[in-house]
């Protein structure tokens, strides 16, 4: 069984930036951070394939994202810039042992691990 812990969220202001890191307790293939705002549904915000490097960025953080990993920490890391009100949410990283092909890297379904979440929230 793997564990995933995240660190970094926090409040932040529009405009502002921030790091967030998923750190995996043993090897996984597949990295990916989703969000939930309260009545809404949870979406895929980046995702990274650890051995290659291989990502997808989300369409809501396109241009303002970074994602990316250190395959020998086990670890990922998400930057978003120019955060906006509508980033709000729980952020939770998501990972599993087993090749996903790309069309399923930012979809829920399927992820076997999932971490606790970290709040993120943006204030004007």
């Amino acid at each position: 069984q793997v564990q995933l812990l995240e660190l970094g969220g926090g409040s932040v202001q529009v405009g502002e930036s921030l790091r967030l890191s998923c750190v995996a307790s043993g090897d996984i293939y597949e990295m990916t951070w989703f969000r939930q705002a309260p009545g809404k549904e949870r979406e895929g915000v980046a995702g990274i394939y650890m051995r290659s490097g291989n990502n997808m960025i989300g369409d809501s953080v396109e241009g303002r994202a970074t994602i990316s990993r250190d395959k020998y920490k086990n670890t990922m890391y998400l930057q978003i810039n120019d955060l906006k009100l509508e980033d709000t949410a729980m952020y939770y990283c998501a990972a599993d042992s087993s090749s996903f092909p790309p069309t399923r890297l930012l979809a829920a379904a399927g992820y076997r691990y999932w971490g606790q979440g970290t709040q993120v929230t943006v204030s004007s």
